[in-house]
């Protein structure tokens, strides 16, 4: 069952994809952190002719999240025009790895949220450490390194 601040949370992923720049691709994608203080963040992607220069709507919030001083999250919203389920992409996942506890929920949400006929509206509820097991963080550049050769 969804909390009041996670409804919260997904309202304001589906408005920030109305800010979606996706002239390119025509993939609108929004995305919201919840951050420890009860603030929500919102990120919209925004594409770029050169690709390489595109930004995903994940990497957005979290971009303005830690410029405004919030790096504690709780929970993360994202939501496309597609009527299923998007999963953030690989970048997005070790950007994510970087700032969210690996127990973090993580909301993705159906164009058509809510679902009538599903529980939970359709939303599928995952978190940042199944997104992306197995991950490299900022701990292991603490491991030790075997001493390298002259």
């Amino acid at each position: 069952m969804l909390t009041d601040n996670h409804q919260r949370l997904i309202e304001a992923a589906i408005q920030a994809k109305e800010y979606a720049y996706a002239p390119y691709s025509k993939f609108r994608v929004g995305a919201a952190f919840l951050c420890a203080d009860d603030t929500i963040v919102k990120g919209a992607n925004v594409e770029n002719a050169s690709w390489g220069g595109t930004i995903c709507a994940e990497r957005t919030a979290v971009v303005k999240a830690v410029s405004e001083g919030q790096k504690d999250f709780t929970a993360l919203a994202v939501t496309s025009d597609v009527v299923a389920p998007i999963s953030p992409c690989g970048i997005c996942r070790q950007v994510l790895r970087e700032f969210c506890a690996s127990d973090m929920p993580i909301f993705l949400v159906p164009a058509d949220y809510p679902k009538k006929d599903a529980e939970d509206g359709g939303i599928l509820e995952v978190t940042a450490g199944s997104l992306l097991p197995h991950s490299f963080g900022p701990e292991d550049l603490e491991l030790p390194k075997q001493p390298t050769s002259p």
